[in-house]
């Protein structure tokens, strides 16, 4: 279902639109962010190469994307995000290989994974999500395009963009083409004009996943299919093209020469946004360092929403150095907001004009977060509105969205009813003025993880 066709907010609980700024790839700079057409903007985000679970690092961009799209729906009238789903790779055909598992089978897997892991995550699926197989039609005929306009060649069973034939090759990552090719993910073979020209068809064997074409069987080369599938649902010129620093250079690097080469009329992404890496515990996250981690592998750890505002917790664009005490340091900082929703009623209001404000500044989810700081603070006070405020300026970030009583106790359990008999026991013990019995219930349940709280309306209790 499109979330871009739900109705907008009522009047009572619409906040006034801050003006957006972005940091523009290509510009270098952050500038004032202009539709296409104010009545609908239109996102592109690169998605997974599904023959893996997916990690904290693909988390971050999908998180950047997911607070973006939250504030542009916020924004304005009418959103389309796309996300693809790469599915035909050559990553792909040796994992299957490895496993023994065919490639169809093992990409419905990873990415029902991937779906699975976003949604425990509270990430907003995309409202179009083609799958590069599914679109081999629309890349053959931009392949064949780029031919017949002289951007492209055949050669040894292969069809190479010809670098040359683009004088702004080099304008979006800032690089001289001379210096391109160290980077490129391309192998500098005998067949190429250029050592910088790239792969738009590659030959396939008898092993390999092919599809007839023009050229002989074969299959895309990376970049052509992102081309292809962004020109088909979202056309020449959209507004945001958004992925990961990495993919900067050569992906979209390849992608943006080629689409423009496609529609020279159009102008293919307006606006490019790129979230830094991340590094765990201070080093570049890999498996030969034992520090790769898949969000499952934190989910068994903390709840969701800790990892989230961790992620959050630095602006997208500087390095984020994820920690186990920075995990636990994050949830700590949801019990507290938990605690303000939680002392009592919860009024509907609009996002905050701070919190809007702060997310209008290129996304900046630090200054965000602090205005949620200064609103549970007020809350805790006794400040209804403001629990109500925080509420709402938490949804603009995806945060605060557990009931708080489940998320201090968990799913309701027979577990759950022996420890409130033991608390109730305890009230008792109180009561009778027998405290060291009363001490002796307290120190058993914190044995069992189970902190308590005492306050003027009864003891309330959560999970350590």
């Amino acid at each position: 279902m499109s979330h871009s066709a739900s109705a907008p907010p009522s009047a009572s609980l619409q906040t006034p639109v801050a003006a957006l700024s972005l940091h523009d790839s290509q510009r270098r700079m952050t500038v004032p962010f202009t539709p296409l057409d104010p009545e609908h903007v239109k996102v592109y985000y690169c998605g997974p190469t599904v023959y893996d679970l997916a990690h904290i690092g693909n988390l971050r961009a999908m998180l950047t994307a997911d607070v973006l799209v939250r504030f542009l729906r916020h924004a304005y009238p009418r959103v389309t995000f796309v996300r693809n789903i790469t599915d035909v790779d050559d990553k792909i055909t040796a994992r299957a290989r490895e496993n023994g598992e065919d490639i169809a089978s093992l990409t419905q897997r990873t990415t029902e994974e991937f779906h699975q892991d976003l949604a425990a995550m509270n990430v907003l699926p995309p409202d179009i999500e083609p799958r590069a197989t599914h679109n081999i039609g629309e890349m053959q005929a931009l392949i064949a395009r780029l031919i017949e306009n002289g951007h492209a060649y055949e050669a040894a069973g292969h069809v190479l963009f010809s670098v040359a034939s683009f004088p702004s090759y080099g304008a979006l990552s800032g690089r001289d083409p001379e210096d391109l090719v160290a980077g490129a993910r391309v192998d500098v073979a005998t067949y190429k004009k250029d050592p910088g020209d790239f792969v738009l068809w590659k030959p396939s064997d008898a092993e390999q996943p092919g599809w007839e074409s023009p050229w002989g069987r074969g299959r895309p080369g990376w970049h052509i299919e992102c081309s292809a599938m962004s020109h088909r649902y979202l056309g020449e010129s959209f507004d945001i093209h958004g992925g990961g620093s990495d993919l900067l250079f050569p992906h979209h690097e390849n992608e943006r020469a080629q689409s423009l080469c496609c529609f020279p009329q159009g102008k293919f992404a307006n606006y490019w946004v790129h979230n830094a890496m991340l590094l765990v515990e201070g080093e570049k996250m890999s498996k030969s360092l034992g520090n790769f981690l898949t969000i499952r592998d934190v989910l068994k750890q903390a709840p969701a929403e800790a990892l989230r505002l961790l992620l959050l917790g630095a602006h997208y664009r500087s390095t984020l150095n994820y920690t186990q005490a920075g995990l636990q340091d994050a949830r700590k900082v949801l019990d507290r907001f938990y605690r303000a929703l939680a002392a009592g009623p919860v009024p509907e209001v609009a996002p905050p004009e701070a919190v809007v404000m702060a997310l209008a500044e290129d996304l900046n989810t630090p200054k965000a977060l602090a205005e949620l700081h200064v609103l549970a603070g007020q809350a805790l006070a006794g400040d209804r509105e403001a629990a109500g405020a925080l509420k709402a300026g938490a949804g603009m970030l995806g945060l605060l969205q557990d009931d708080p009583e489940k998320w201090f106790k968990g799913d309701a359990s027979e577990e759950d009813a022996a420890i409130d008999a033991l608390i109730a026991e305890r009230a008792a013990a109180k009561k009778a003025r027998d405290f060291a019995r009363a001490d002796a219930l307290r120190d058993q349940l914190q044995g069992q993880g189970i902190v308590l709280e005492d306050t003027k309306d009864g003891t309330i209790w959560r999970r350590a």
